[in-house]
This record gives C-alpha cells, sequence and structure tokens, in this order.
C-alpha cells in the first residue's frame, strides 16, 4: 500500500466517523507538498462512499499580476502578502455555515485567478480546503485554526521540495536555469517560511508523493 494510499485511508476514517451537515479539513503544507494531489484524492474516496464533498484551493485568492505590480510584490508571488488573506477568511467562515458558496480557481496555466470557478452547495458536506497558509502563524492568517474541524500538515523535506518545485517549472516549459531560478529566488523562500512558522495541526503526515504537474 503507497503512502498515498494510506494517507487517504486515515483521513477518509476520521471524516466518516463524524455526522456534521458541514465538515470542514484544512490541509497545510509548503508548495509542492502534495496537498492538491491528498486533497483530491480524499474527495473521489468520501464521494465514492457516499459523503458528498469539494475541494477548494487558497490559491484562488492570489492578488492579480497588476496588483502585485503596483506594489512591487510580483517577484513574491506566492508569499503570504501576495493573497487577499481577509477575502479568503471570509470565504472559509462562509463554507462553515453550510450555505453555497461561490470560490475562485487559480489557473497556473495562464497564470491568472478565475472568480466563481468553484460551486460548493448546501448538499456538500465535507469540504476540502488546501493551501500553504491555512495554518500559519502570522496574522491574519493565524485566524483560519479555529474554522478548521481537521487540520492537517504534510511534511516533506526541503531537498525533496526543492526538486518538485523545480520540476513545477520544468512543467510548463521554462528552461532548467530559469526553472531553478524561480524556485530558488521565490517558492522555496515561501516553503522554509512555512515550515518555520507553522501552528500544530491535529494530524501531520510525512512522506507525501510527488505531487501531479
Amino acid at each position: 500500500m503507497n503512502t498515498l494510499t494510506n494517507h487517504v485511508n486515515t483521513l477518509a476514517e476520521r471524516v466518516l466517523a463524524q455526522d456534521a451537515d458541514r465538515y470542514l479539513i484544512g490541509i497545510a503544507g509548503a508548495p509542492a507538498s502534495g496537498k492538491s494531489t491528498l486533497a483530491a484524492e480524499l474527495a473521489r474516496r468520501l464521494n465514492a462512499q457516499g459523503r458528498k464533498s469539494a475541494v477548494v484551493a487558497m490559491d484562488g485568492f492570489h492578488l492579480d499580476n497588476a496588483v502585485l505590480e503596483a506594489r512591487g510584490l510580483r517577484p513574491r508571488k506566492g508569499a503570504p502578502e501576495t493573497f487577499d488573506a481577509h477575502g479568503f477568511l471570509r470565504m472559509v467562515a462562509a463554507l462553515k455555515t453550510g450555505d453555497e458558496v461561490f470560490a475562485p480557481l487559480f489557473d497556473r496555466s495562464r497564470d491568472i485567478a478565475i472568480a466563481g470557478a468553484v460551486a460548493v452547495p448546501p448538499s456538500v458536506r465535507v469540504v476540502i480546503v488546501e493551501g500553504n497558509y491555512l495554518m500559519f502563524d502570522e496574522d491574519p492568517w493565524r485566524q483560519l485554526a479555529k474554522l478548521w474541524d481537521l487540520s492537517v500538515r504534510l511534511d516533506v523535506a526541503l531537498p525533496e521540495l526543492r526538486a518538485r518545485l523545480i520540476q513545477r517549472w520544468l512543467s510548463l516549459n521554462y528552461s532548467s536555469a530559469v526553472a531553478t531560478r524561480r524556485a530558488e529566488g521565490n517558492d522555496i523562500p515561501n516553503a522554509k517560511r512555512v515550515m518555520e512558522a507553522s501552528l500544530p495541526c491535529d494530524l501531520t503526515l510525512n512522506g507525501q508523493p510527488a505531487p501531479r504537474s
């Protein structure tokens, strides 16, 4: 049994033991730790077992490139200050109520967020939210901790993260030099920031397989 299957089994068992009308899971971790892969597989498993589930990604709350340019933050895209943190907090609070919520989706290939691309109707009982800063110990991000019914951290060693981050840029057809420069100049500092300022989670899962490109 591979690591991903083990992780999905562990989380699905916890979720299926609950009977809440709306159950929020926060999956946190450094960039390229495998959050989106785990979230998608967990949702697939829960839906197959009759517990209607949906995934919402924090990346939909990236500030637009024009806003980042105006603030001198474009080279730091992906850092905590390059997201609409307060908007994200409001959305997670709305998800908690069980009402219908529309969330944005980040299109990595076009480097833009698409508003209202993910619908979470009241019939969805489990919402799996994934993102770098869901358990980040800085304001306003630390306010998220109280909203999760289950908080999960993916823990992957920095050398492995570095390799994955470079591969992420290579998969978008950047040269090896540019991919390495982007990873080391921005992604890896962001990963270190997540790892060094994390709040305690209900579960920490190790050795997550490489994420899907």
